[in-house]
């Protein structure tokens, strides 16, 4: 049991159980190899990757309990941890790199070398979980039941529920199946809408929600509360600022803009002016934000390191519990230090002392954010990219004030990018990772050890697949559009030119400010205002059927609290199936067979017909999830 919160785990601490073995770790490298793999061609193509968590820990279990019949919860839960940490690594890698790229194909530098991609993937990855270990006991244990953690909590569940078996076990999977079928019929066959918008004549605002169950599900196990955060930032970009920008924007050219406004909201529509415009507002929202939960954090980071530094020394009475033990602070401590060093001394990395120094600073600091940012909207909402948006801006301008400007300075800023995008998506997934072992009763220092063995194996895998991908498409091609890195090329770009628009990103910083004027949560507004409202009404949704089925009347409250844990089981599922469905269409791209299912090309399926067909799915998902929780309750009671 946890002394600090009363928490008792699944597996009791003084219980010991197979963790880390050579089952689970070749399992686990395997999976992180090919969810890395598959997750960068899904990210260049567009823009967004799928958590491989509860997806590696549903082929774990079923490798581990039906094929090689062993039972342990805790084995399996180590490959999901060593697996997903390739899909994170990927993640940061190819929301930045790919810009090196770019700058090739202009003539402007050299290709990015094998070598120079593994480095800066290593030790992005290897930071990215060294940060976390002291952070574990602050975040993780002392914030138990105030971060949700929605993923680590869903991955939880679904080992859980395999291992009691029963109606928990029927819950989740049922939620897998109905979850692939919809994510399949929506991306797959592609007969129905992934996502409807609505637009108001003479009015350029725009409202709609994806269909995605996996999307709703985040909403429902994350609540009302901050659901409805998320979609107020959503609102304020989409149906207020947008309309303004269009309104006194007319025909003027505003950079990052190439077109006059009107003829970009002509021609593109809303999302034209938010990719432009909005998320540089959201980028600096974020930024702010980010800076507001560090300085509210540090006193709680402060006791965190003190408590950690007296059980170095042997003070403070630190807890010998299996549950309770990390790598010790003094390995941490170096590996961070020769980390540091191996950026400013290996010339394959085009980074200076100034820039190790920033990466350090920012990578502990977005490590920080990082981590409460997936515990309110998980690891699939965690907008690394705004973050890496955010150091960009700094390091650029301190680069061109240092005087390392040009090509070279601007190599050194996106370097500098990408490992502070990976630190931010590996930290975010160990935090995730964290939480289910918290829950499980996992030995953190052996799951730390499986994060470091899964960054080590995505990086040695992620150069080739990057020069793979680019050999065969080509990067800001209609196939690998790479918007996320083209993105951060614009950015610096105008920092090094002078042309960045500040106005926009500072806008952004003072609607954060506002915000936690009033009061209420910074960074779920911040990333509601970054992300698509499409995506933010969603949650939305997901969060209003958690609300209906918490006011709703139930004979006693021991009721109540079942069907609200079976809809947290079911859309754990959902998470899960839809997941392994994103990771298999992703798989059959790379393959180029995706278009032989696509039936929207081969008919010619009108969009009418096709926005219709997905608002008929999306009832569906939500009635299958009633079906699994309130009504599932009533139909035993009868």
């Amino acid at each position: 049991m946890d002394k600090q919160n009363g928490f008792k785990p699944y597996i009791p601490a003084e219980k010991v159980t197979p963790e880390l073995t050579v089952t689970s770790i070749l399992m686990g490298i395997l999976l992180a190899v090919i969810f890395g793999a598959a997750n960068a061609y899904l990210g260049l193509r567009v823009g967004m990757t799928v958590s491989a968590s509860i997806p590696a820990a549903v082929i774990a279990m079923g490798v581990i309990r039906i094929l090689m019949r062993r039972n342990s919860i805790l084995e399996s839960n180590l490959v999901q941890t060593i697996g997903s940490a390739g899909e994170s690594l990927a993640a940061g890698a190819i929301f930045t790199l790919p810009a090196l790229f770019l700058w090739a194909a202009e003539g402007k530098t050299d290709k990015p070398g094998l070598v120079e991609i593994t480095l800066i993937a290593l030790i992005g990855g290897l930071l990215g979980v060294f940060f976390m270990v002291p952070l574990r006991n602050a975040l993780i244990v002392k914030e138990h039941g105030i971060l949700p953690y929605p993923e680590g909590t869903a991955c939880a569940e679904v080992l859980l529920a395999g291992e009691k078996g029963g109606a928990k076990a029927s819950t989740v999977f049922a939620g897998m199946g109905f979850a692939a079928l919809f994510k399949f019929i929506i991306d797959g066959l592609k007969v129905v809408s992934g996502e409807i918008s609505l637009r108001v004549k003479g009015y350029a605002g725009e409202i709609g929600t994806q269909i995605y169950p996996a999307v709703m599900s985040v909403g429902y196990i994350c609540g009302a509360r901050i659901s409805s955060y998320m979609f107020a930032g959503g609102v304020l970009s989409w149906l207020v600022l947008i309309p303004l920008i269009v309104l006194f924007g007319g025909e003027a050219i505003l950079y990052p803009g190439t077109a006059p406004i009107s003829e970009m909201f002509a021609d593109g529509g809303a999302s034209a002016i938010w990719s432009s415009y909005i998320r540089y507002i959201g980028a600096g929202a974020l930024a702010a934000g980010g800076i507001i939960s560090l300085i509210k954090s540090l006193p709680l980071i402060v006791k965190t390191f003190g408590g950690a530094l007296k059980s170095m020394s042997g003070a403070g009475g630190a807890s010998n519990a299996r549950t309770e033990k990390d790598i010790n602070l003094k390995v941490v401590l170096i590996a961070i230090a020769i980390l540091t060093l191996l950026v400013w001394l290996i010339p394959a990395i085009p980074v200076s002392l100034i820039g190790a120094i920033i990466i350090v600073v920012f990578g502990f600091f977005f490590a920080t954010v990082s981590s409460r940012m997936v515990g309110l909207v998980g690891s699939s909402n965690n907008p690394v990219s705004g973050m890496a948006i955010a150091t960009l801006l700094i390091a650029t301008l301190v680069l061109k004030v240092t005087g390392s400007t040009g090509i070279a300075g601007m190599c050194s800023a996106i370097a500098i990018g990408s490992i502070i995008c990976i630190v931010s998506a590996i930290a975010g997934d160990t935090s995730q990772d964290l939480k289910t072992g918290y829950l499980l009763g996992a030995t953190p220092k052996k799951q730390q050890v499986g994060e470091i063995l899964g960054v080590v194996a995505a990086a040695l895998a992620i150069g080739g697949t990057l020069y793979l991908l680019d050999s065969a498409w080509g990067f800001g091609s209609s196939e690998l559009a790479a918007p996320q890195a083209t993105l951060m090329k614009l950015i610096i770009e105008g920092v090094m030119d002078g042309n960045l628009p500040w106005a926009l990103v500072f806008t952004g910083v003072f609607i954060a400010v506002v915000i936690e004027v009033v009061g209420l949560p910074v960074l779920p507004f911040a990333i509601g205002i970054y992300l698509p409202v499409q995506l933010n009404a969603c949650i939305m949704v997901g969060g209003l059927v958690r609300l209906a089925l918490d006011k709703m009347k139930h004979k006693d409250e021991e009721t109540k609290e079942a069907v609200v844990s079976d809809g947290i089981l079911f859309c754990s599922g959902m998470i899960a199936g839809e997941g392994l469905v994103g990771i298999l269409l992703a798989l059959l791209a790379v393959f180029g067979v995706d278009k032989i299912f696509d039936l929207s090309a081969r008919f010619g399926i009108p969009s009418a017909v096709s926005d219709i067909g997905g608002l008929v799915l999306f009832a569906l998902i939500i009635l299958t999830l009633l079906k699994f929780s309130v009504w599932k309750k009533r139909d035993k009671q009868a």
